[in-house]
């Protein structure tokens, strides 16, 4: 095995640490949450096809959409000249589970490691992987880290649909961007005001519902599919962004699902297969705490009036076991058919399915299970779209317009 450079102590102050985007509202306030801890730490927005060809020299094609692109905007960031080798770091996260998502850093560490041997590659993962890494999530961290993942969600669901239907065009925009400062402002600052959930939820919700919205009535298209092509606008092709022009309003399931579908897929399966570890019970009670605080965002939602509640996760669950068994864990598993009968059950019967081509797990349960899904809601309207480096964004977006041309309102 080569050896690869690690990220020190004495890094912390000295170097500067890439994440790659993945979804924008979120990452703003994770990352503030890194830099009131002493982490420098940049959100990178490259998306330019640079990034497809460096991940196209770096990675081999039949490796993930994701991967590649991850990779190739690493690659194309250092290349750049904006950052010094010397001391730059990168960050990946690692989900510790079967897909080959938790396999990505040994891919970067190879490309890095040909060209830039002395930049170090930091994981970020809550299943044990990378234990020797200077760089560490507490206790606290995590507890902000949640909510920011809580306030992100709502965010997103508040803007999606305010950006929708906005009679005065920008003004979505602008109500994000503040809210946006103003948390990351709480986060930076180490202020407990995060803590104060009721609130921050109730005064994001009334500000955004401020916001003059147009009474016309749009068609809905839910976004569902494998995590990273799911929310990256630059692994989808900025696909809200184009359904807003088509005049639709885009529903994305909030990440807070993905965290909960992570933490019980651990003490599931150790039910399944009788093996209770320190990690299952850990995540089990991690479980509860989040599911207990995703509640209290879907209670305050429901009180406000303004705006469709998030799923609720254990509702999720019960969809999930109609179609398929909880222990399908490979890739997003049963958390796509789930999210698919969610959406279609209350209302947003256009659900496009965004997948990297070959990610075999995620063709089974996303494309395999969307005939179940449409025999028990004989209107939805399902679609998947493959996203690799070989697919033109022209024939995704046509084949997304021949789908609309079939939606109903």
């Amino acid at each position: 095995m080569p050896e690869y450079a690690k990220f020190t102590e004495d890094m912390i102050k000295t170097h500067t640490i890439l994440v790659p985007d993945m979804l924008p509202i979120h990452f703003k306030m994770l990352l503030a949450i890194f830099r009131s801890k002493g982490y420098k730490v940049e959100l990178l927005t490259n998306d330019s096809r640079a990034v497809v060809d460096e991940g196209l020299k770096n990675v081999h094609n039949d490796a993930c959409y994701p991967a590649l692109l991850v990779i190739g905007q690493f690659m194309d960031a250092l290349k750049s000249g904006k950052y010094d080798p010397d001391k730059t770091a990168l960050m990946i996260t690692q989900t510790g589970g079967g897909c080959r998502a938790s396999n990505y850093i040994h891919l970067l560490r190879k490309a890095v490691a040909k060209n830039f041997p002395q930049v170090p590659v930091v994981s970020l993962n809550f299943s044990g992987l990378e234990k020797d890494s200077a760089f560490r999530v507490t206790a606290p961290m995590f507890l902000q880290m949640m909510y920011a993942v809580l306030y992100g969600d709502l965010l997103m669901a508040c803007y999606n649909k305010c950006r929708a239907y906005e009679i005065n065009k920008g003004e979505s925009k602008a109500m994000l961007d503040k809210w946006h400062r103003r948390l990351c402002n709480i986060f930076r600052k180490q202020s407990k005001m995060y803590l104060k959930t009721k609130k921050v939820y109730t005064d994001i919700l009334n500000d955004f519902a401020s916001i003059p919205l147009s009474s016309e009535k749009k068609i809905r298209v839910g976004i569902v599919g494998e995590i990273y092509v799911k929310y990256s606008p630059l692994a989808n092709n900025h696909l809200e962004d184009f359904l807003i022009s088509e005049g639709c309003e885009p529903v994305v399931p909030s990440l807070l699902e993905f965290v909960m579908y992570c933490a019980a897929g651990t003490f599931n399966d150790a039910k399944l297969y009788d093996h209770v570890t320190k990690q299952s019970i850990f995540n089990k009670i991690g479980y509860k705490l989040i599911y207990a605080k995703q509640k209290e965002l879907i209670s305050i939602m429901k009180e406000q009036g303004s705006f469709e509640p998030l799923h609720d996760f254990e509702h999720l669950r019960a969809l999930a076991d109609q179609y398929i068994n909880q222990g399908v864990v490979m890739g997003e598993g049963w958390l796509i058919p789930a999210e698919m009968a969610a959406l279609a059950k209350s209302g947003v019967e256009n659900i496009i399915c965004t997948q990297p081509f070959g990610c075999l797990p995620n063709h089974i349960v996303a494309k395999g299970m969307s005939r179940a899904i449409k025999q028990d809601n004989p209107n939805a309207n399902i679609v998947a779209i493959d996203y690799d480096p070989g697919a033109t964004r022209v024939n995704q977006e046509n084949r997304i317009k021949l789908m609309l041309a079939n939606a109903r309102l």
